[in-house]
């Protein structure tokens, strides 16, 4: 449905970082919220090509859906009325299920089980404040996930919770050949990987969509292979990589 009907402009969200628009796709008598990014009105990034970020956000439900992560929204490319962009169906993302999912508590109300604090801070008020997310398996997946497409922006405002499962969105800055991992889903750093998890990354190494030849460069789809590989090869999520890069994004939400 995403790629047929007529698409208006109903909003922007003003707080997004690139020209981002809330649209309605009307097809026959059926109609769908969607999220439009028009290519044109993305911001210029030092470290990736101009013009590329749709591209990226199309690649990555691509590799979700190979994977069989089915975290990212489904996700198009178009024409839009402001032009070529990536065109993202709309997450109606539920407040209690987001919540239980990542969270910003004072530090010592951080629970003893079932959460991990991977980040400490302090509030307006100079109170201390922790970042935290739950032991999920959902939310253990998107970090599998996170890893493979090289994700440098998983903040907690890109999690939603929503009827039960767990979607990831803002996938502009992924695919980087470059290590540029930076999630705020570090809990199960080391972890060992189950079977499950191996089965999805060994998808996506085996069975790479034709697709993404169309979105991304080729030394951008080989280093998602080699991602693939070495996660299959060593079994474990990995460390940060201290004095490497930032593996937090900034803000964390």
């Amino acid at each position: 449905m995403l790629t047929d009907g007529e698409l208006q402009l109903a909003g922007r969200l003003a707080n997004a970082s690139n020209a981002t628009y809330i649209t309605v796709l009307t097809t026959g008598d059926d109609q769908l919220e969607c999220v439009y990014k028009p290519i044109r009105g993305e911001r210029p990034l030092w470290d990736f090509p101009t013009g590329t970020l749709g591209l990226r956000e199309v690649a990555a439900y691509e590799v979700s859906r190979a994977g069989g992560f089915d975290i990212v929204p489904v996700t198009v490319l178009i024409d839009g009325p402001l032009g070529p962009g990536s065109l993202q169906a709309w997450v109606d993302a539920d407040a209690a299920e987001t919540n239980a999912l990542v969270d910003l508590v004072p530090s010592d109300q951080v629970p003893a089980e079932g959460w991990f604090a991977v980040v400490e801070g302090e509030d307006a008020q100079e109170r201390p404040v922790s970042v935290i997310h739950a032991d999920s398996a959902a939310l253990r997946r998107m970090a599998v996930f996170d890893v493979l497409v090289n994700n440098a922006d998983r903040k907690g405002g890109h999690i939603l919770g929503s009827q039960g499962q767990v979607f990831g969105v803002d996938h502009g800055v992924c695919f980087h050949t470059d290590p540029k991992l930076r999630t705020l889903l570090w809990g199960w750093a080391g972890a060992e990987l189950t079977d499950d998890e191996l089965a999805a990354v060994r998808r996506v190494r085996d069975v790479t969509p034709d697709r993404l030849y169309e979105l991304l460069a080729e030394p951008e789809i080989e280093e998602l292979w080699l991602r693939a590989e070495r996660l299959l090869q060593r079994g474990r999520l990995p460390r940060p990589q201290r004095g490497y890069y930032p593996a937090i994004p900034w803000p964390p939400f």
